[in-house]
């Protein structure tokens, strides 16, 4: 029997190829990046520059990449990620010897009068590639581990060179991240990051310095294969890192180190490196419970936040729509957060599983960071704020690895009756 072409059957033959996306993520991710929009048009209100509205239109351009990726089979990537693995590679080695210079740091390519960040992209090449070899072998043994932490090393010092410290931790946090979900001992990231930690609480406290280098070995008798030997290579690292530590901080300038520390106390240079944390800790306590209104608050409008419409977006967001609005965005990231955990549960394979925990990590440690900086939590960093930070190739990036992660959902398998 004929049936009529309702308008009903015409919207759902439409919207077959995205049926079963995660709608809920999605929406979540494009209202922040339009209530970054509006904080940016604040941030600038009295400057004459409309980055805004360029925010949005990158983020238009990143929508639909978004929905194209996600009907698109992501399991396709596996016969590709040796050569995403190489041009993630290529593209920060081209950076190095062509890139543009901008504020100490040789990061940017200029490619028609557009700046674009490669070492952005190089975050979601570094996932699928991750993702690619632990689902050809998880990280339940040490040499697979080990390969996965080899592979991740290459475009990290390309980072790392530039340089681009906060780049190269969130490779960290999505390697870490991932090895976790693929079925690395807990004990083994721990023992990993050890030295780093040492190097640190070494300056800080020596009584905490030897109970944690203690600690450190208990942990290597309990976790590692070989017993006595890796017991002691735990021990030694720890102390030589400890040592290590104490020198490399002795060779530092006074300005360097003034990074590292003026977090804890940012009064001891008000004017130099502790500006921006005095600043951005008066932006975020003047909003109080409810904020002082869009487009009226005085350290926005009077520009006394440096970087505001990038780094230091959050203050804007304190300061204007206060304690209510700042914790309605990180109620959003929350929620982000928790539609990604549920995907990757829900994936059909461990490939889709870990890129969605891959996204995960990286969305969760540029969260943390990026707010901890501006209330004074972390040292200052050049972290954006995922989907609400000013940036084209960090937001076009965020953008693809939710379609990335959409994709996963959308062909995840399910039941039929």
């Amino acid at each position: 029997m004929f049936r009529p072409w309702s308008p009903f059957r015409r919207w759902k033959f439409l919207i077959q190829p995205w049926q079963e996306m995660d709608w809920s993520l999605l929406g979540l991710v494009i209202g922040m990046t339009i209530l970054g929009g509006v904080m940016i048009r604040s941030v600038e209100l009295n400057q004459g520059w409309t980055d805004w509205w360029q925010h949005w239109v990158t983020g238009l351009v990143g929508l639909a990449c978004c929905l194209a990726i996600a009907r698109w089979r992501y399991d396709n990537l596996l016969r590709w990620y040796w050569l995403i693995y190489a041009l993630t590679n290529l593209s920060l080695l081209i950076v190095m010897f062509l890139g543009t210079e901008e504020l100490g740091a040789q990061r940017w390519l200029s490619i028609a009068g557009f700046n674009i960040q490669p070492s952005e992209f190089a975050k979601l090449g570094i996932i699928i590639t991750i993702a690619a070899v632990l689902n050809e072998q998880t990280a339940s043994t040490i040499p697979a581990a080990l390969k996965t932490l080899a592979i991740t090393a290459v475009p990290w010092l390309f980072v790392f060179l530039e340089p681009n410290l906060g780049t190269s931790l969130v490779f960290g946090s999505i390697t870490m991240g991932m090895l976790y979900w693929g079925n690395a001992n807990p004990g083994w990231l721990i023992l990993l990051l050890s030295p780093f930690i040492s190097a640190i609480v070494f300056n800080a406290s020596i009584p905490f310095w030897m109970i944690w280098v203690l600690l450190m070995g208990v942990i290597a008798w309990r976790t590692l294969p070989w017993v006595r030997s890796g017991t002691l290579a735990a021990l030694a690292v720890n102390l030589i890192a400890g040592g290590l530590g104490h020198v490399l901080w002795g060779l530092l300038k006074p300005y360097q180190k003034a990074r590292v520390t003026l977090f804890l106390n940012p009064d001891l240079d008000p004017l130099g490196g502790g500006y921006h944390l005095i600043q951005s800790r008066i932006a975020i306590g003047a909003g109080e419970l409810v904020g002082r209104g869009l487009n009226k608050g005085t350290q926005t409008q009077l520009n006394f936040i440096p970087e505001q419409h990038t780094d230091f977006i959050f203050t804007a967001i304190g300061e204007e729509l206060g304690f209510i609005g700042a914790v309605l965005v990180l109620i959003g990231f929350w929620l982000i957060c928790l539609r990604l955990v549920i995907i990757a549960q829900n994936a059909k394979d461990n490939f889709g599983s870990l890129i969605a925990i891959g996204v995960l990590s990286m969305v969760v440690f540029q969260t943390v960071i990026n707010i901890g900086m501006t209330i004074g939590l972390s040292p200052v960093t050049g972290i954006p704020l995922p989907w609400l930070s000013y940036g084209r190739s960090a937001l076009l990036m965020n953008f693809l690895a939710i379609g990335l992660v959409e994709s996963v959902a959308n062909h995840r398998q399910r039941l039929r009756f």
